[in-house]
């Protein structure tokens, strides 16, 4: 479906499939073994063409999840002529934040809606060269959350409201709201999404999937559109840690264009090696205590984690951490000031015709299309980034958020209590949805603003649920220890004895509020 037919035709009525007939369809594709076994066969193009149906069955019709925004009806065909590469045709939804050259990236942004620049992001590029096939985009939370600080994660104008599978009343976090929520539906073998803070690993938490925010600098960042150049990265988003590792391969790398990016492939290796192997035998472990919050049902599936952990070998080190309050302060400040700057630089250097050229091009816009582009929150965010034009307290802000979440925080945490990695739960259970008063986030729970404001590696794990609903493990290490981070991942899915729920695609009260 293109962008101009979506926004006509996706509203906030589920429609469409008689409850039998779609119960039919759910059960064709409920096993997350059958993807496996095609896999396995090496029958990439009838994968792709059970993808597509999935996603005609519960994203258009059925729940109408609203996860999946463009669609690539030439996949399977793309997929049969990847045979014999490193992804063998395996389907990859894109959130609508990176260019593709077959789409209009809008950012969820009617004043994007016309954002066909005819180009691959350079991590698309490696993508393809990989044999991935670009199955289609997904939709995000607008502007990947930082218009306003009432939004409702996982709403656009282009897109409308996504839903989690687990319970479709309830939000899917954002930013990468659409590709967290196909990947737990099994809309494509995988997904990739972006982070600033929060976007890939919170989506993956409460939806019950694999989410990896790699170290920055390791996936290039050119041809995204962007909040932050200090903060945002891609990640992969899939149904295992070896899955994540095999994508991750694919896109990481490189690239002249994006500077950071210049020791990317220095640091680049086989993400996927020893995962199978891998061991937590005699690892040390911080467990951030402060950072597990104040549910007690989020703390007594931590608590099962932790006890999987020790089983496993793990060391398991009890670290009493509190976030400073200038961390928050700082990191705002700099993402208020390089949003202005950084977005303005992508859309003067679009080559597509689009209305809109900065901020302030964009908040005149909003305006304009108020009824549209703001019927449930505003964009003060926006116009607080508008008048953050102090480069000296920007420069000041960055350096000590940067020293606060890097050398005084995750280094420190690591060196002074001799541990690999840092783990709590990623954040809570999903929040039903609210379009009149936005998101209801557990703000006490996580530490992923260490690793977002740093820059180093987040993998959030699914470790169990709270009444059906899907919740996460954080595992942090320190920058550039990706690979390291993932095996630590895969030891842990391993070692995992709570059984995970399955999605449901039903609201919360017709059933899944039952579940332990």
């Amino acid at each position: 479906m293109k962008i101009a037919a979506c926004v006509a035709a996706r509203g906030w009525q589920v429609g469409g499939m008689r409850k039998t007939a779609l119960l039919a369809v759910i059960g064709l594709f409920a096993s997350p073994a059958i993807a496996q076994d095609q896999a396995a066969t090496g029958d990439a193009a009838r994968n792709a063409r059970a993808y597509l149906d999935r996603i005609a069955a519960l994203d258009d019709a059925g729940p109408e999840l609203n996860a999946v925004i463009e669609v690539n009806q030439q996949a399977p065909t793309i997929a049969a002529a990847n045979a014999g590469t490193p992804l063998a045709g395996r389907t990859v939804l894109v959130k609508d934040n990176i260019e593709t050259s077959e789409w209009p990236t809008t950012a969820g942004s009617l004043a994007l809606a016309g954002n066909d620049t005819g180009r691959d992001a350079p991590l698309i590029a490696r993508l393809r060269e990989a044999g991935g096939v670009v199955l289609g985009k997904t939709n995000l939370s607008e502007w990947a959350n930082i218009r306003s600080s009432h939004s409702t994660s996982g709403w656009s104008a282009v897109g409308g409201q996504t839903r989690n599978p687990y319970a479709i009343d309830r939000n899917p976090c954002g930013s990468s709201s659409g590709s967290g929520a196909a990947v737990a539906a099994e809309l494509s073998w995988a997904a990739i999404g972006t982070e600033t803070d929060g976007s890939v690993t919170c989506p993956a938490s409460v939806n019950g999937i694999v989410g990896f925010k790699p170290t920055v600098g390791l996936v290039s960042r050119t041809h995204v559109v962007p909040i932050s150049h200090s903060q945002d990265t891609a990640g992969p988003m899939a149904r295992s840690v070896a899955d994540a590792a095999l994508l991750l391969n694919a896109i990481a790398g490189s690239d002249p264009a994006d500077p950071a990016t210049a020791e990317a492939d220095t640091h680049k290796a086989d993400f996927t090696r020893g995962l199978g192997t891998a061991s937590l035998a005699g690892v040390r472990i911080g467990v951030l205590r402060k950072q597990v919050g104040e549910s007690a049902k989020v703390e007594a599936v931590f608590e099962a984690a932790l006890e999987d952990l020790r089983k496993a070998g793990a060391e398991l080190v009890d670290i009493d951490y509190e976030f400073p309050d200038e961390l928050g302060r700082d990191e705002f400040t700099t993402l208020l000031y390089e949003l202005r700057e950084d977005l303005g630089t992508y859309l003067e250097g679009s080559p597509a015709d689009i209305p809109v050229r900065s901020l302030a091009d964009v908040i005149a816009f909003n305006r304009e299309h108020a009824d549209k582009e703001m019927p449930w929150f505003r964009q003060e965010t926006f116009l607080e980034a508008e008048a953050t034009t102090d480069r000296n307290a920007y420069e000041a802000a960055r350096e000590n958020a940067l020293h606060l979440a890097g050398d005084r925080g995750i280094d420190r945490l690591l060196q002074e209590n001799d541990v690999a990695f840092l783990i709590a739960p990623t954040t809570g259970p999903a929040w039903p949805i609210d379009l009149v008063m936005g998101d209801a986030y557990e703000g006490s729970i996580g530490a992923g603003t260490l690793a977002a404001v740093a820059g180093y590696p987040h993998l959030s794990v699914p470790m169990g649920a709270v009444q059906g609903l899907p919740v996460g493990l954080s595992i942090i290490g320190a920058k550039w220890d990706d690979a390291a981070v993932l095996r630590a991942g895969a030891a842990y899915e391993r070692a995992r004895t709570v059984r995970l729920p399955e999605p449901g695609f039903k609201r919360w009260d017709e059933g899944v509020a039952k579940a332990p």
